[in-house]
């Protein structure tokens, strides 16, 4: 039994409004219901809804509005968060309506899509919300009924008191119960008590989604908006100089040509302001269209930027970051990265003697690996609708960190933090892209400027050429092995443009904690280009790296991979090398016992080859075995089984989902994902150019598995992206016998063996 104080989000569960008018906040129908068998009785739209807590309301007939903090993009989290609030309500899921919840921290707390955080930062929050919901209704029964409150009991959204034999609805206890302030503190049910929690349910949005119903940012359109689109400087490294308005102001639909900054100069930039293109020019019009013609005919200068500086609030920690001049191509970083790479890093983590081991080593192995930079490529572009006002904005838009943008428009448009009204809407794709929320500050100044709505568009062409990309990567590895071929050393020094991926705590994983002499350094090197996070940030280059070296250790050691890291993680378990291991042992080793024996590991198919990998990151343990053919020099990825801990498992369809969409996106961005720079210039702009995984080359067939436990939910989005990448290598090593250090793996033209 769990009792949790209220004081989580206490001013969630304090009223302001007992009832609302029935009808006024949405328009019930079964495409919004999370039932997936509409029932006749339930169609009825409740005359009035009764607010329990701002996380819920109950309708006069028991429907059951729950309201989903944080944005979705595509995690099912609008299907999930309403599960963890009706079970703890004890409602009936066919009763219940899922609903974006307004932006207010004050009331929910987290109101962030990152980090695969978002079950495990709400977990407590909302079964806190259904729990105390059941309890004010269990009050307003007793109350009602005269008897005892802990004589009242629950399911399926009724009441009942077994020793009068009386029963109610929630719905006819709604009233009352709205009445009645929250508990202290509520009791949560055991997870032998949940009934919906761990069972699969239907995404409540997907029937809109496959009907292409208007749902996302790019959907928006208002009476008398104006569309804007931007144009932003060639190559990194340059700044407006100039433009011409006169080249395009006479043409069809166009309003307004104007040049604005996104943020003025001096300020102060958050974690999510990340953004190289400060000054560009804004082309509004009546039409996209025409915006579109008139951005090809704008005439503008551009020119080179000198180095500059700075500074940043990094969570409350004040960075000063420098902006280098100049142009920057790809080929000089890898002479640059290599070049730093052979100097000492910076000491991260150091255990025993390394230097030691590897010169008593009989058997050394060093290896380098590395990743290029990689576009997000969201499949619906940036986009944000602004209606500013003298006194007042209303921001519309795909956005993963509303709370950090929001202060940063505020700013921008010199109004009251209060005087910001930021709208979720759904999101067409994210992976890290839209935690950087400056196209919604765009939007804002060019509304301001305008004086009316707009909507600002960007094409799939701005979207690819002007940031945000994973930072490019490289670590070179070194294993010493004693006769008996232990492993008995272990170096690694990575480093990136522009930062490292060993920071963060990554030091500290496996096979931190296995190996009596590891030695972890980093470095970095300063640019122009915009990075920011991508899937699995630093993890997803990482475990590429890493598990490719694990498994060519395991061979030189003449030992089975999944038997080598086991025999690690037993060390790591019974005598472990150091206090600061950042992972769980035990999880670890489930998933890799769980992938052997799902995968059936000692007995494959003939002609499949296959490779193993496991990692842990944001706070899950993923672990894939990958079965692969080579056809014509191309690799045929037969079957992927994955093996996850993420905790306890809300709803295990969508759960799969994710593992078999991280899983796909990382075979794809292992084969073919690259972005280059030539002179500051992106070399791809568009899909013709940037390839990405096509049907034909999905795995044939995914099998996700889940390791059964009573743990709080983890992570789920990223955890099984990283490891993907190491089981594809090892597996396409099995059919080849050749190794594959440096992504992507295969581009258009290479064939392998």
């Amino acid at each position: 039994m769990t009792v949790l104080k209220t004081k989580i989000g206490r001013r969630s569960f304090l009223k302001t409004s007992a009832a609302a008018g029935g009808g006024l906040m949405i328009s019930f129908s079964w495409l919004a219901s999370c039932s997936t068998k509409p029932e006749k009785e339930a169609l009825q739209m409740p005359k009035e809804w009764f607010e329990m807590n701002s996380y819920l309301k109950i309708g006069e007939n028991g429907i059951v509005t729950v309201r989903v903090p944080n944005p979705e993009f595509g995690q099912n989290l609008k299907t999930s968060m309403p599960m963890i609030v009706a079970d703890e309500l004890d409602t009936d899921w066919k009763n219940v309506i899922s609903e974006q919840a307004p932006f207010d921290t004050d009331k929910y707390v987290r109101q962030l899509s990152g980090g695969s955080q978002s079950i495990r930062q709400t977990w407590k929050s909302l079964r806190l919300a259904g729990a105390t919901a059941r309890h004010v209704l269990k009050q307003a029964a007793a109350n009602a009924w005269q008897v005892p409150l802990n004589e009242i009991t629950t399911a399926n959204g009724q009441l009942m008191h077994q020793a009068s034999e009386r029963s109610a609805s929630y719905g006819e206890m709604a009233a009352a119960a709205a009445q009645i302030e929250a508990p202290e503190e509520v009791t949560l049910k055991t997870p032998q008590e949940y009934n919906i929690i761990g069972t699969s349910k239907k995404n409540v949005d997907a029937a809109k989604i496959v009907t292409g119903q208007p749902m996302f940012g790019v959907d928006i359109k208002t009476e008398g908006m104006a569309y804007a689109m931007i144009v932003h400087p060639p190559a990194f490294g340059m700044k407006l100089k100039s433009f011409d308005q006169s080249s395009v102001q006479d043409l069809p639909g166009i309003q307004d040509v104007f040049a604005f900054k996104t943020f003025e100069d001096g300020y102060e930039r958050n974690y999510f302001d990340t953004n190289t293109h400060n000054e560009m020019v804004a082309i509004v019009g009546n039409s996209t269209w025409e915006v579109m013609q008139a951005k090809k005919a704008l005439k503008v200068e551009w020119e080179a930027f000198g180095t500059h500086s700075h500074t940043m609030d990094m969570f409350g920690r004040k960075v000063d970051i420098t902006i280098p001049g100049g142009l920057e191509s790809s080929n000089s970083h890898l002479a640059d990265m290599h070049a730093k790479a052979s100097k000492p890093g910076t000491e991260l983590r150091k255990d025993g003697n390394p230097g030691q081991a590897f010169e008593e080593a009989e058997t050394i192995i060093e290896r380098t690996y590395s990743a290029p930079y990689l576009a997000h490529n969201t499949m619906e572009p940036m986009n944000c609708y602004a209606d500013v006002k003298s006194d007042f904005a209303l921001i519309r838009g795909p956005i993963q960190a509303p709370e950090f943008i929001e202060k940063s428009i505020a700013a921008r448009l010199r109004l009251p933090l209060e005087k910001v009204d930021i709208q979720m809407e759904r999101m067409g794709g994210g992976f890290g892209r839209r935690a950087y929320g400056h196209y919604m500050v765009e939007a804002a100044v060019i509304s301001q400027q305008m004086k009316k709505p707009v909507k600002l568009m960007y094409t799939r062409e701005d979207d690819m050429t002007y940031g945000i990309y994973r930072p490019t990567y490289t670590a070179t590895y070194r294993a010493a092995l004693d006769k008996d071929n232990n492993l008995i050393g272990w170096h690694v020094k990575g480093g990136g443009i522009p930062e490292s991926p060993l920071g963060r705590g990554a030091a500290n994983r496996f096979p931190a904690g296995a190996i009596d002499n590891y030695l972890a350094e980093e470095w970095a090197l300063d640019s122009n280009i915009t990075i920011g996070a991508f899937r699995a940030p630093r993890s997803n280059f990482l475990a590429g790296a890493e598990q490719s070296f694990m498994d060519e250790i395991a061979e030189a050691a003449g030992k089975d991979p999944i038997a080598f890291r086991l025999e690690l993680l037993n060390r790591a378990k019974n005598d472990p090398v150091g206090k600061t291991n950042d992972y769980e042992v035990d999880r670890l080793i489930d998933v890799l016992e769980l992938v052997r024996d799902k995968s059936d590991w000692g007995n494959p198919k003939p002609g499949v080859s296959r490779g193993v990998s496991a990692y842990f990151c944001h706070n899950s343990y993923a672990a894939h075995v990958v079965d692969v053919k080579v056809e014509r020099g191309r690799p045929v990825v037969e079957k992927v089984t994955c093996a996850m801990d993420c905790g306890i498992v809300v709803n295990p369809d969508a759960a799969a989902n994710m593992a078999e969409g991280a899983i796909i996106d990382g075979i794809g961005n292992a084969l073919f994902g690259e972005m280059k720079f030539n002179n500051g210039v992106p070399e791809k702009s568009n899909f013709d150019q940037y390839r990405m995984i096509r049907h034909a080359e999905a795995p044939k067939e995914i099998d996700v598995h889940f390791v059964q436990n009573e743990i709080d939910p983890t992570g789920m989005g990223e955890p099984p992206f990283p490891p993907v990448f190491a089981a594809l290598a090892n597996a396409i090593y099995g059919a080849t016998n050749k190794r594959l250090y440096q992504q992507p793996f295969l581009g258009e033209e290479v064939k392998l063996g």
